[in-house]
């Protein structure tokens, strides 16, 4: 077999290999998709690689990101082969670049590449996964009274069509005593014999909250020792707002699901997104949508004997996608990859406390989100004397100052400091508010 081949097979069949030997049967990234690390020791080095207008302050990249420049010549390079070869282009680089982007998602989120599928968006992701759940007569679904839209919509829609349950609840009443402890303590003493999913966001988009899953995942755990395969508790994260955001591995979570979108924080290629699966988590998967797989096919065509593949194929949606930009997000793995990790989380963090005691110090904002970085991570959510937000974020944007409203009952004014931020920048911002 040639790398290729061998690269396509090892990850789309599934065999019993682990990281470290498919990685070594894989060629290395691109140089155009990866820079030194210590090419991204000046931050400002990094804030070249964007497009972004450069007389605004922006604080709102949690939303959308702009695409970096290893991104955008990726994009353009798979863009140009098929335009000009459609079907040529689409033949010779599906496979591969497929290939190569879960690789690069599965060494950043430190996991086996065959345990993710790709997905177009986080509320792609979430409608995959939960209007396909495996559920046996009287199991029901948990979820909470702060999550997004896009998962209370995924499971109203599979209870409405199923007859599936679905419980909500609050994890806490008042944001400003909050802690991990009663965050941990308020999930478990509502989980029921009949529970089997647990579906919660790490980040709140609503308040900026960030909740101790890894400690929820431990209790789980626990739990879980004493009941049978079939009623073990399985622990769903939308992970969107930590995506590029915190430093972990997916393995030390102790969730079994992270759905993220993946065109955020991580600066990938708009319209891209991922679900990765505990390998033990995943035969509660449903597919809903075909898989476009090459295995798959061909065993659709009888062409190849029927083989056991990850279920993270079948959930790979089929279908034609703006493959320019999918094949293009290994890119934007490989770029965080090289920044490091650890310091996206340091710089996110310190800039958020910058922006958050500011804010803190002035009588006429209400914080909303906790302090503690142990409890935030890259969203800051607040009032301003009462004013309407829509008000506050476009007398800011009349600033070139760039913030966004909470798509909540409850609407804040929402700033998200990232990397592509500096110190000088919040304290402008800080100003601003002062004389709003």
């Amino acid at each position: 077999m040639s790398s290729i081949d061998r690269r396509s097979f090892l990850i789309r069949t599934g065999l019993a290999i682990g990281s470290a030997a498919l990685s070594g049967a894989l060629p290395a990234a691109p140089a155009s998709a990866v820079s030194p690390a210590s090419s991204f020791e000046d931050w400002r080095t990094l804030r070249a690689q964007f497009s972004l207008a450069p007389d605004v302050i922006h604080l709102a990249g949690f939303f959308l990101a702009s695409h970096p420049k290893p991104v955008r010549e990726a994009i353009e390079r798979h863009r140009q082969g098929l335009d000009a070869d459609p079907i040529g282009y689409w033949f010779g680089h599906e496979t591969k670049q497929e290939a190569a982007v879960l690789q690069a998602a599965g060494s950043y989120l430190g996991c086996d590449p065959t345990e993710i599928a790709l997905t177009d968006s986080t509320t792609m992701g979430l409608g995959l996964l939960y209007g396909g759940l495996r559920l046996l007569p009287g199991q029901e679904i948990l979820t909470t009274t702060h999550d997004h839209y896009s998962t209370e919509t995924s499971l109203r829609l599979r209870a409405e069509r199923t007859g599936a349950t679905v419980r909500r609840i609050s994890l806490y009443q008042d944001i400003r005593s909050v802690s991990r402890e009663a965050l941990v303590d308020a999930l478990m003493s509502n989980i029921h014999q009949s529970t089997r999913i647990v579906a919660v966001t790490w980040v709140h988009s609503s308040t900026g909250l960030k909740l101790p899953i890894a400690e929820f995942g431990q209790a789980l755990r626990r739990l879980n020792e004493s009941r049978d395969e079939r009623e073990r508790v399985l622990l769903c994260v939308d992970g969107v707002h930590a995506l590029g955001v915190e430093n972990f591995r997916v393995t030390d979570l102790q969730c079994d699901f992270l759905i993220a979108g993946t065109h955020k924080w991580m600066f990938g290629p708009r319209g891209t997104g991922l679900v990765w699966g505990r390998e033990s988590a995943w035969p509660v998967a449903n597919a809903i949508i075909p898989t476009f797989n090459t295995e798959a096919y061909d065993m659709w065509m009888n062409s190849i004997p029927p083989r056991p593949l990850p279920m993270s194929v079948y959930m790979t949606p089929g279908g034609f996608h703006s493959f320019e930009h999918r094949w293009a997000l290994d890119a934007a793995f490989s770029l965080h990859q090289s920044i490091g990790k650890g310091r996206v989380t340091e710089r996110i963090y310190q800039l958020n406390q910058q922006l958050k005691q500011g804010l803190a110090r002035m009588p006429q904002i209400l914080l909303h989100t906790p302090m503690s970085q142990e409890l935030s991570a890259g969203i800051v959510c607040f009032e301003v004397d009462g004013r309407p937000p829509e008000r506050v974020v476009d007398r800011l944007r009349q600033m070139k100052i760039v913030g966004s409203v909470t798509p909540y009952a409850n609407r804040y004014v929402r700033l998200a400091p990232g990397v592509l931020n500096d110190p000088a920048e919040i304290d402008h911002v800080l100003g601003a508010m002062k004389n709003l």
